[in-house]
């Protein structure tokens, strides 16, 4: 037990030093690009820095996976050249049983990056579009999905326009039940539009079977004034792809709220199997710092006088960009529906697993 508690305290030791190198130089990188991103003026270092602050985190976490490996490369080697695995191994300890506390740690904080980290992470995604969007000035809309459906805000030149739906269709341009509430620019409402469905098409909006109410301020009953109109046309310049595109990335929803966000999607008639696969990814992430682990143990679990240092560690990142490369690539596969939602998730890190015990016994216990 001493033992495996030495070798996750300095695995945790390498994990905070390599993590701390990379906040910093990121940090330094994300500075420079953000004062680039905008016109002169615009922004100084302190507010570059606080939009890189909320931006790295999400980087980080994207990266953890290399993180793992490369912490992994540099405790194994550091062991290797102290000679204290040749003694482990002296001792009668194999390879695998030496690995059981650093695979351990990269598990406990896999599970931890999952349950809080993420919810960091994407509070924090949320925070930099915000900001970054209020320094560039930029009108978007926002697609948004409850438990009463769907709404929709766009941005006209007489104001803003809110838009709720009771469903959609899977494609984003015919909604069901659909409301729309123009606002002047002071914020004041100025109209209601109660429509059976509506759909999207170049040239903006064709409303059917509507009802419209004038709300400005001349409007003493809007009631009587009302009008009923078979089709009605609204100018817009939503479309498809921006309404789809304005729904936020899986990664920019905490976990815990995840479940819910994928039913209120289903709900509301789009798909979700993207937020699907994505869960599923986060859940396996632990997994796949396991993984990570018995990657990077691979290659360098063996003493420094063996020669080719340079080499296994080159190899040891190869293997991992692989890994990562095949996580992405499978995920991909996932959310297009090419293969089932848990195979997208769970096979990379799985094979992983197989592949590094494959190696370690063949170079270490063979």
């Amino acid at each position: 037990m001493t033992l495996h508690l030495y070798f996750a305290r300095k695995f945790a030791i390498s994990l905070l030093t390599v993590t701390a190198l990379f906040t910093a130089l990121f940090l330094l990188i994300d500075m420079v690009e953000q004062l680039r991103r905008f016109d002169i003026g615009v922004i100084g270092p302190a507010q570059a820095l606080h939009l890189s602050a909320l931006k790295v985190p999400a980087d980080l976490y994207g990266l953890l996976p290399l993180i793992v490996l490369l912490a992994t490369v540099a405790l194994f080697l550091g062991l290797a050249r102290t000679s204290e695995l040749v003694v482990t191994r002296a001792s009668g300890r194999s390879a695998l049983r030496s690995l059981v506390a650093p695979v351990a740690t990269a598990v406990a904080l896999g599970a931890g990056a999952v349950a809080v980290l993420n919810p960091i992470v994407a509070a924090t995604t949320t925070q930099y579009e915000t900001v970054a969007t209020r320094y560039s000035q930029d009108e978007i809309s926002v697609l948004s999905v409850s438990d009463e459906g769907l709404w929709l805000r766009q941005g006209t030149p007489e104001g803003q326009m809110v838009i709720h739906a009771a469903r959609t269709d899977a494609d984003a341009t015919r909604f069901i039940e659909v409301t729309f509430l123009g606002f002047d620019l002071t914020g004041d409402p100025r109209l209601r539009i109660a429509a059976d469905h509506a759909i999207l098409t170049p040239a903006g909006w064709d409303i059917r079977n509507a009802k419209r109410w004038d709300l400005g301020p001349d409007t003493a009953n809007p009631e009587a004034s009302a009008t009923l109109h078979d089709r009605l046309a609204l100018p817009s310049d939503l479309t498809r792809e921006r309404i789809r595109d304005s729904f936020a990335s899986p990664s920019a929803i905490p976990i815990w709220e995840l479940p819910a966000f994928i039913q209120g999607m289903e709900r509301a008639g789009f798909s979700a199997r993207a937020h699907r696969v994505w869960l599923q990814t986060e859940f396996a992430r632990p997994v796949l710092l396991a993984a990570m682990v018995l990657l990077g143990a691979g290659f360098t679990m063996r003493h420094s006088r063996f020669g080719r240092t340079g080499t296994m560690v080159m190899l040891a990142f190869a293997a991992g960009l692989g890994l990562v490369f095949l996580r992405n690539f499978a995920q991909v596969l996932g959310e297009i529906g090419e293969i089932p939602v848990a195979l997208a998730a769970w096979s990379p890190p799985a094979a992983g697993i197989l592949l590094s015990l494959g190696l370690l016994l063949h170079l270490e216990d063979g």
